[in-house]
């Protein structure tokens, strides 16, 4: 049977550092509870807001740092139940996909890549399932990243973030959603290197929206492309260096496509 709700003490309280991220502190803080014996395989962490809570931190970061240490099988999420931890053996962690991911060991092109891969199919479902509360509340989270300041990256990142994961939800794939989510460490760590001026982030703000637009028209192809479009700037950046030849639009929408392109159904 598994253990009661850990009890958190003052050892939980993270070490500030400004040059590390909030979720990669809360990950390490994790880490070091199941290293130190606190945790222990079966163990069922508190919830979410008392956790974020005891830490001082942001559900959004603590979410993060969570997912990180999912993807690398260390805890579980069981529906309706909370979190679990899964195992304690991290030694062996990185001899796992997941593991890998979390350590960095693709590159950013290749990670980028396949997020378009992911991104652009879940855009095409969401076009064809997403409910009109769905729609309504990515519209809302991106009126948040709209809002948030350029100056404070963190802000950026997971406000940015929010609306992705939100978009994963509207596709109803949950395989697709948990393939993304493997990703979103590595994610974070791209878009923390591109530090968007104040005209990118705004242009990314009203990509956001040409995306909503073409949700709400139920046009797959039309979100496939607008959100392969959007995906592509950070892609262009960061793979400007790369000797290799780059994905274009037409590497993920088939010339044979025929979005609606502004037509209503």
């Amino acid at each position: 049977m598994p253990a009661d709700d850990v009890h958190l003490g003052e050892s939980w309280s993270l070490s500030p550092d400004s040059r590390r991220p909030l979720p990669e502190l809360i990950e390490q803080k994790l880490r070091e509870q199941i290293i130190g014996g606190t945790l222990k395989a079966g163990d069922r962490l508190p919830t979410e807001p008392e956790l974020a809570r005891k830490l001082d931190v942001a559900r959004s970061s603590l979410r993060t740092a969570l997912q990180r240490l999912q993807l690398q099988g260390i805890v579980e999420v069981r529906r309706g139940l909370g979190w679990y931890v899964r195992r304690t053996d991290l030694a062996a962690v990185e001899e796992h996909l997941e593991g890998r991911l979390a350590a960095r060991q693709f590159s950013q092109t290749d990670l980028l890549e396949v997020r378009i891969a992911l991104e652009t199919t879940a855009a095409s479902l969401a076009a064809v399932r997403a409910g009109d509360g769905e729609l309504d509340e990515l519209a809302k989270l991106n009126h948040r990243y709209q809002r948030a300041s350029v100056d404070d990256m963190q802000e950026v990142i997971e406000s940015d973030e929010e609306f992705h994961s939100a978009l994963m939800r509207a596709s109803h794939n949950e395989l697709l959603e948990q393939m993304y989510h493997a990703l979103v460490p590595g994610l974070q760590d791209c878009k923390r290197q591109a530090h968007p001026s104040r005209e990118i982030h705004n242009r990314s703000v009203n990509e956001h929206e040409q995306v909503i637009w073409f949700l709400r028209r139920h046009d797959e192809v039309g979100a496939k492309s607008a959100m392969t479009t959007h995906l592509l700037g950070l892609y262009n950046d960061i793979a400007a260096d790369e000797t290799q030849a780059k994905a274009t639009l037409n590497t993920y929408v088939g010339v044979s496509d025929n979005p609606i392109w502004g037509k209503s159904r």
